[in-house]
């Protein structure tokens, strides 16, 4: 069965990108929450960076569901932006670019028709 490998495989390397976005977004809310100002948004990256991982692996797991995928895998690319740095923008690209390859891609169609003839007999009379 023919899978879209090349949109995963963009969107686990970006949701690899996006991760370590997200560690370095944690970090900064860590030096945050050391002087008093606690927030959760900061380790929202990190979820993020892992459920981009998810939907790459995704991809190439369950390619009927390809739409679904790369719909999501753009969303997270936009919102990475807010809450893991973009993923250092390589994050936010290649995962952009293969959430737009899953969305676009489409399973080879055999060449091959075959069509069975019948013979219907004369009405009656």
């Amino acid at each position: 069965m023919p899978r879209p490998v090349g949109a995963g495989v963009l969107t686990i390397l970006g949701g690899f990108f996006i991760l370590i976005g997200g560690l370095a977004f944690a970090l900064i809310g860590a030096i945050f929450a050391f002087i008093g100002f606690h927030s959760e948004i900061f380790f929202l990256g990190l979820a993020l960076g892992f459920l981009t991982i998810i939907i790459g692996i995704l991809m190439i797991v369950v390619p009927s569901a390809h739409v679904v995928w790369g719909a999501l895998a753009i969303v997270f690319a936009l919102v990475s932006i807010a809450v893991a740095l973009g993923g250092f923008l390589v994050g936010f690209l290649l995962t952009l670019i293969g959430g737009i390859l899953a969305l676009t891609w489409k399973q080879p169609v055999d060449r091959v028709i075959t069509v069975e003839a019948r013979q219907v007999p004369p009405p009656p009379g």
